[in-house]
């Protein structure tokens, strides 16, 4: 990781890193393009500005102390994780090879566990303006993404203001499940993928999806392979037979980049 201070900035090289590719690819809803290269956004109360130099791999994080960048956005934008060799590793298949080659700038982005549960309920059947519409809500309600404790006496009444529709009732049974244990995070972290899939489908309206998705980005299994209508055209075209072995274990790194790659063709 090559960083150092520049004033109250941070400025990151990092190769494999894209901001359009990882911001703007509907893994997270609370980023806001403002500049060509350019992003605001937050991990639960952090806000952050982060801009790209000139196109370059050189990043800037705006006023941002060396401890927050590496206590939090370090982390938060994964840059532990070297996307070059996983991806040299994907180019022995050709399709998947391509697709790196596209979206080649996409990471995972470690959030927050609620964040990513609830945000995913949330989108469900719904396109990406309305969902940040809704979290937006949220947030300005509780001056920043509450945790599931801070929601504890929401109601379907009570979450009228976010116009969330029929999602509010998810979320409410959702908020149940996490506070009286049935949901337990940690566990999720490490029981097989299978089982934890099953749990948060315990929650009303919680598919296979939306239990994915949120384990993928909300808990950093990189073994979850969230299917979408676009990725169920990946793999009735490419994989009928499933997915290639180059993708064991990250194959929800594989589904970014093949995500992106068959809506562009």
């Amino acid at each position: 990781m090559d960083y150092k201070k520049d004033g109250k900035d941070i400025l990151l090289r990092q190769s494999d890193f894209a901001l359009d590719d990882t911001l703007d690819c509907g893994q997270a809803f609370r980023w806001e393009k403002i500049a060509d290269n350019a992003y605001h956004g937050a991990f639960l109360n952090r806000q952050l500005t982060i801009s790209c130099e000139n196109g370059s791999d050189l990043f800037r994080l705006h006023d941002t102390s060396e401890q927050d960048f590496l206590e939090i956005w370090a982390d938060y934008f994964d840059l532990s994780t070297d996307y070059g060799e996983i991806k040299r590793r994907f180019s022995s298949d050709d399709t998947l090879s391509k697709a790196c080659e596209f979206a080649g700038g996409i990471r995972i982005l470690k959030q927050d566990s609620w964040e990513a549960l609830s945000s995913f309920i949330i989108s469900q059947n719904n396109n990406i303006p309305r969902i940040k519409g809704i979290i937006g809500r949220l947030c300005q309600h509780y001056d920043g993404y509450p945790c599931a404790v801070d929601m504890k006496n929401e109601t379907v009444d009570s979450l009228s203001y976010l116009r969330s529709g029929f999602r509010a009732k998810y979320l409410v049974d959702a908020i149940s499940k996490v506070l009286d244990g049935s949901i337990d995070f940690e566990a999720l972290r490490t029981i097989p993928l299978d089982d934890a899939r099953n749990v948060l489908m315990t929650i009303k309206g919680v598919g296979p999806k939306v239990a994915d998705c949120a384990l993928l980005f909300g808990f950093y299994r990189l073994d979850a392979f969230p299917k979408d209508v676009w990725v169920k055209r990946v793999m009735s075209r490419w994989y009928p037979n499933g997915l290639p072995e180059c993708t064991k274990g990250l194959e929800g790194i594989a589904q970014q980049y093949l995500f992106h790659y068959i809506r562009s063709i």
